[in-house]
């Protein structure tokens, strides 16, 4: 029988021949094989037990570091700007914070300031030689400015023939108490009242018969010096406001000692008080303007004659009016509008 035989390999045209055209198929069916097996393992039809784990999967995960606070952005070195203001017992000063002030103070004390950094403060009548004003910035840093307080010359009156005073009646310091607290309690009255930006007029023009910060020494027994400014003036003449305020008290009836008694906070703490009215105008709560009728002089509670008592305080210091308003003028103004209410 005549020998078989092999098919002859007929060559294509691209240089393969029909071998290789098998070879190739056969390697292409191999490989979508694999690629069936590798889509099987993503499948999940293989179970995870027979696929080798990949070292990077097997690798623990990242540990997220926590990051480092930025550094702290340093503010520009930057000193207190002060006004005209009077660095002196019983004085007040005004001016402006550094920028980026957080926190002011006064020695040990807190100091208010308004958000365009403006503040007040003012000087006791027996305030020490030296204060130290300190502001604490939003970025840690102080700044600390020494302050020279001058010392005044007082007008002290010594009477070796008088007592101090009698004793008071009880019925006196039943009533004074009451009274005390009424007016501690107006004083902590907080407004938003911003007459303390204001230059201060007289609010009574007329002879001055009673200087703030005089005292009488009684046999070597020192009295209370005089907590304001005396205006001797006819009853019934007008008083104004000295600057815009708030009435954060009005007497409804004399106190024993300051008679009809009103007070209105010019704000950041600073108040005036006018003492001995024979009427009061306005009312608790009300909003007055500069120059605006608030009541008339008069001669109540403990007073010699008609006159007006004029006292200003800033927080606890009790403060000169005369170096807040300046000399006494030779006539007053007219009377300014009251704020429609």
């Amino acid at each position: 029988m005549p020998a078989r035989k092999s098919p002859a390999r007929r060559w294509r045209g691209d240089g393969r021949s029909d071998a290789g055209a098998v070879t190739g198929g056969v390697a292409r069916g191999i490989a979508a094989a694999v690629l069936i097996v590798l889509a099987g393992c993503v499948a999940g039809e293989i179970q995870p037990a027979s696929v080798a784990a990949s070292p990077i999967a097997a690798a623990p995960s990242a540990v997220a570091l926590p990051l480092a606070d930025p550094p702290a952005r340093r503010l520009p070195a930057a000193d207190f700007a002060f006004d005209d203001g009077a660095m002196i017992q019983g004085g007040i000063a005004t001016g402006t914070v550094p920028p980026g002030t957080a926190t002011l103070r006064l020695d040990d004390a807190p100091v208010a300031f308004a958000p365009d950094g403006r503040f007040l403060i003012a000087f006791d009548r027996d305030a020490g030689p030296a204060a130290t004003l300190i502001a604490t910035r939003t970025d840690g840093s102080l700044v600390t400015r020494s302050l020279a307080i001058a010392p005044r010359a007082w007008r002290i009156e010594r009477l070796n023939t008088l007592a101090r005073f009698a004793q008071p009646s009880a019925e006196f310091a039943r009533l004074r108490a009451a009274e005390l607290a009424r007016i501690a309690a107006a004083r902590e009255i907080v407004t938003t009242a911003t007459g303390w930006r204001q230059r201060f007029q007289w609010p009574a023009i007329g002879r001055i018969s009673g200087q703030f910060g005089a005292q009488r020494v009684y046999r070597g027994e020192p009295g209370a010096y005089h907590s304001g400014v005396d205006v001797a003036l006819p009853e019934g003449a007008l008083v104004l406001a000295p600057a815009d305020g708030v009435v954060i008290l009005a007497a409804d009836q004399p106190f024993t000692l300051e008679g009809n008694l009103l007070m209105i906070d010019h704000g950041l703490g600073l108040n005036s008080a006018f003492l001995h009215l024979s009427r009061i105008d306005v009312r608790t709560g009300d909003v007055v303007r500069q120059g605006q009728l608030i009541g008339r002089v008069g001669h109540t509670g403990r007073a010699t004659g008609p006159h007006l008592h004029w006292g200003m305080k800033w927080r606890d210091s009790r403060i000169d009016p005369l170096l807040v308003a300046g000399p006494m003028p030779a006539t007053a103004p007219p009377p300014a509008a009251a704020p429609r209410r």
